[in-house]
């Protein structure tokens, strides 16, 4: 094939790729995908801007990221050998370098180099290794900014600047042939510090204090502050130029001599191979996906509980958005879970769509329609739903009850608990979980010393919660998959395997059998109780939960009757003979006398007071009990005065007299303006149509291979367009692009060529002006063409668009895979 010059620049590099090599590229680092570079040389300016290199760091593993910053304290270009050797030492450290160790740096190098390779951090041959310049400063040392590996600057760098005098004392301290040459001077000071039989006696020489001064620095950080009369072992180092000023107070360690103390190692803990996950506990598969079911059966009825609570119109909403403090313990009172659970249960519900605002001018929370074909799915379809909703949340209850970084506190169901990395972590998590045997609980810090091996940049970062916030999403999600029935006594279950794996159709199928059969049936107690032995069916557990509350939870449910709750089921539109009637059909025993007493009672003086709107007015058949009333004093507040012997007229609105009369121990009816009575039915408050939260994308969305085989060709097309402009002998000359960036047809050629890719379904290359004036490359499939516009699938922003002819300056047809 013959020989084949090396790349000079990263451009170079790019354009000796393959397409596929280019494609994993852009599958990589996704950000440089948008807009579609005009060619190659503006994709290699795109991938080394500072932001996109930091996107890039941040995804990088431990050891690409330890690689890479062997090559920034390296010589430019670095031959492989010696950023092996800056990852390996030179051998001579007296054993401290294990011998495994140093074999699985090797066998690891080049694994993490192709890693940087693909992502367009690193390029050249193996002979001419270079790191991108940005990646460079970003990780070389400097005063402001010292390097990840605690290295300093080199002898050149920390010496520029230093009077020919003062380099000529140093070559004298240390015994070097003087020279008045700086450039002379600083080599065989270089030469002296990288030379490991000399190095080694200059410091046999030393004073033991001057070896403690460099045991301080070695490891970093290499600076380190001196007083105008430094003591004996400072000057000894500062003498000999083991130690070189910075500034009048401070001096630093030479990059050269740091690493004979290390070794030639830039790495005090290289770290090749990644850490072990151990287990914590091994259990019975089968016992731990139970327990999960168990845990998943829990979940729902908490969830099902909150709607519930919720139904005829949940908390106002915060000016500032979300729920308030009190609001939140309420909840978690009326659930029996502790707050942050309670915060949990209310962001899961958000998240999957069941709870929204209502959008009125007093914004209160309430289920939404949504909510209701959720109710009527089977047990594990909705299970499904929740997990599935869970792992693609950004929402982080968590958080709630923290700060913001300007101080704020944090509210659930607030603007501010969106982390674009949650559901990352959360899959991330679950996929070392799914690596462990079936059954086996891994142990959580061995599981977190992965995670930050995995992403070192972003796991050391300390953000406005406190720590570093990917290991606390970590934590927050072992808690979480424990609460919804992922996990089962701390292991992953079956059914979470096949929902990670397989989708939720196969995690149902194996959820069901695992799930209690709902019961048609109670059993009545004379203590005015019903025992649920296990989930009810919905229609018995709707209609049991407005004629009596809920005393106790667990394996079974209590439920009480009381007058209140009998008042709220006739308030519903029941009538006493339907209550019976229900009773008798869905209890396994016999209706206990003073239930059914309890039942008439109320019914009878159920509806006997009459209340409607005046401002508000009560009425009843029998004067007395209004005189009862009115000589009541809890009644002052309500300012009644009576109208005719059997109305009483009230200045409170007819809720709050509702309200009053039953607190004082009556069972009073509101009534229409007809006069019939209005029935309250529960549940009766929905949200209009409501779409979940959606989530908010850490980054660009990784393309699909349709858009990057179109983009690659794009690209590719591009850059031909830019070769052939430069080989045109003369501008202007037909057919040329001067600016080689943008495709160039006439109007005619360009509604024809798009007409034709409507037909057959193509896609076609444009570029096109918008209305600022601002050029750009398009990557097309026209859908249809009408008016003066064209409509297609814009493979760019992932959308359908509509661009108007005239802005189209031209069109081009890609060339097919593996031509052109």
């Amino acid at each position: 094939m013959g020989t084949t010059t090396p790349p000079r620049t990263l451009a170079e590099a790019l354009r000796a790729r393959g397409d596929e090599s280019l494609a994993g590229l852009l599958r990589a680092r996704p950000d440089l995908l948008n807009p579609v570079p005009n060619d190659i040389t503006q994709l290699a300016t795109r991938a080394g801007t500072r932001a996109s290199v930091v996107r890039a760091l941040e995804h990088l593993d431990r050891f690409a990221l330890q690689t890479a910053e062997a090559l920034a304290v390296a010589p430019d270009p670095a031959p492989y050998d010696t950023l092996l050797s800056l990852l390996t030492g030179d051998g001579l450290d007296d054993g401290e370098q294990r011998d495994d160790v140093g074999a699985a740096i090797t066998a690891a190098l080049p694994g993490a180099l192709a890693t940087l390779r693909e992502q367009a951090l690193v390029w050249g041959e193996d002979d001419r290794l270079r790191l991108v310049r940005t990646a460079r400063e970003l990780l070389a040392p400097s005063p402001q900014h010292p390097s990840p590996t605690g290295l300093g600057p080199t002898v050149a760098e920390a010496t520029a600047g230093m009077s020919p005098g003062r380099l000529q004392e140093i070559l004298t301290a240390t015994g070097l042939p003087a020279t008045h040459d700086p450039v002379s001077a600083v080599a065989a000071l270089s030469a002296l510090f990288t030379d490991r039989t000399r190095m080694a006696e200059l410091l046999d020489t030393a004073p033991v204090e001057a070896l403690s001064v460099l045991d301080r620095l070695v490891w970093g950080p290499p600076y380190g502050e001196v007083t105008p009369n430094p003591t004996p072992p400072v000057k000894w180092l500062r003498d000999r130029g083991l130690l070189l000023p910075v500034s009048t107070r401070t001096v630093v360690l030479p990059r050269e001599a740091a690493l004979h103390l290390r070794a030639g190692r830039a790495h005090r803990v290289p770290e090749p191979v990644p850490p072990v996950v151990a287990a914590a506990a091994e259990r019975d598969p089968q016992a731990v996906d139970r327990a999960a079911a168990g845990q998943a059966f829990t979940a729902l009825s908490t969830v099902e509980e909150l709607l519930k609570l919720w139904d005829g119109g949940g908390p106002t909403i915060l000016r500032a958005g979300g729920l308030s403090v009190r609001e939140l313990k309420r909840a978690a009172t009326a659930l029996d879970v502790s707050e942050p659970i309670a915060a949990f249960w209310i962001e899961l519900a958000y998240g999957a769509g069941l709870l929204a605002s209502d959008g009125e001018t007093d914004e209160r929370y309430a289920p939404t329609p949504a909510s209701d074909e959720w109710l009527d799915l089977a047990a594990e379809d909705r299970w499904t739903h929740l997990a599935t909703a869970w792992l693609a949340a950004t929402r982080t209850p968590g958080l709630v009850g923290g700060q913001d970084a300007k101080g704020r506190a944090l509210s659930a169901l607030g603007p501010e608990l969106d982390r674009s990395a949650a559901p990352d972590v959360r899959r991330r998590v679950l996929a070392l979980f799914a690596e462990l045997p079936p059954g086996t609980a891994p142990e959580a810090e061995t599981l977190l010393r992965r995670l930050r091996w995995e992403r070192p940049l972003r796991g050391s970062a300390p953000t406005a919660e406190g720590s570093d916030l990917r290991s606390r999403l970590a934590l927050w999600t072992l808690n979480e998959a424990e609460l919804l029935g992922i996990t089962g006594r701390g292991a992953l279950s079956a059914q979470a395997r096949a929902l990670l794996d397989e989708g939720e159709e196969t995690a149902a199928a194996l959820l069901s059998p695992l799930l209690p059969e709902p019961l048609d049936h109670v059993l009545l107690q004379a203590d005015l109780t019903a025992v649920a032995p296990g989930p009810l069916e919905r229609p018995l557990a709707d209609m049991l939960s407005v004629l009596a509350d809920v005393e106790s939870k667990g394996g079974a449910t209590v439920y009480r009757f009381t007058p209140g709750s009998v008042r709220r089921a006739l308030d519903a539109g029941q009538a006493a003979a339907d209550l019976h009637a229900f009773l008798a059909a869905h209890s396994r025993t016999p209706v206990p006398q003073p239930l059914s007493y309890l039942i008439d009672d109320v019914a009878r003086r159920h509806g006997h007071l009459r209340i409607g709107a005046a401002a508000a007015y009560v009425r009843c058949d029998d004067e007395a009990v209004l005189n009862e009333i009115l000589a009541d004093r809890r009644s002052t507040g309500l300012r009644l005065r009576r109208l005719a012997p059997t109305v009483l007229a009230s200045q409170a609105d007819p809720g709050s007299l509702l309200e009053a009369l039953r607190d004082m121990g009556y069972a009073p009816a509101a009534e229409s303006a007809e006069g019939d009575v209005l029935i309250t039915r529960a549940g009766a408050r929905r949200t209009p149509p409501r779409t979940p939260p959606v989530p908010v994308p850490e980054g660009p969305p990784v393309p699909d291979d349709t858009l990057l085989g179109a983009a690659v060709r794009a690209i590719r097309a591009g850059d031909t367009a830019a070769t052939v402009a430069r080989k045109e002998p003369q501008e202007g000359a037909p057919g040329s692009t001067p600016s080689g960036t943008l495709p160039r047809t006439t109007p005619a050629e360009t509604l024809a060529t798009v007409q034709a890719a409507a037909m057959t379904g193509s896609t076609v290359w444009i570029g096109y002006v918008n209305a600022d004036g601002a050029a750009s490359q398009r990557v097309i499939a026209p859908v249809r063409v009408e008016g003066g516009f064209v409509t297609a699938y814009d493979h760019t922003a992932d959308e359908v668009r509509t661009y108007p002819l005239h802005r189209i300056t031209g069109v081009a047809e890609l060339a097919e895979e593996g031509k052109g």
